[in-house]
């Protein structure tokens, strides 16, 4: 049976999906964009504050879900410029100091909002 995930932690869902759906011990976290919870705006910035506010909407979620990057499996990383894939991944990397998840990671042409970076997560238990 599936469970529907929210948390006021991380941005609301901007489109007929949940942050986050558990099944059979997996999580399955919505693509992130980088939008502050608290304000509900993009963070102002480039690349390396995007991915960081993406990735602490993931981590809020994880945390709402009772997961932790530990637990994280695989992500899916869309850059609307792959000139950004080095800036990305230092950040990125901070979350992930040993044994990351597997990862792709791909350019796309745009991303929802305008935004520069979309992170998808899977975790699992």
């Amino acid at each position: 049976m599936k469970k529907i995930i929210q948390t006021e932690n991380a941005p609301k869902a901007i489109g007929p999906y949940s942050q986050a759906v558990e099944h059979n011990g997996t999580l399955y976290i919505s693509g992130q964009i980088p939008i502050n919870p608290e304000t509900g705006q993009i963070v102002e910035g480039g690349i390396k504050e995007q991915t960081r506010q993406v990735m602490e909407n993931i981590k809020a979620i994880l945390k709402a879900s009772g997961y932790t990057f530990n637990n994280v499996i695989k992500s899916t990383c869309l850059l609307d410029d792959m000139e950004n894939f080095a800036a990305m991944n230092d950040i990125y990397a901070e979350y992930y100091p040993a044994n990351p998840p597997a990862r792709a990671a791909y350019g796309v042409v745009k991303l929802p909002l305008g935004v520069m970076i979309e992170i998808e997560t899977i975790a699992m238990k």
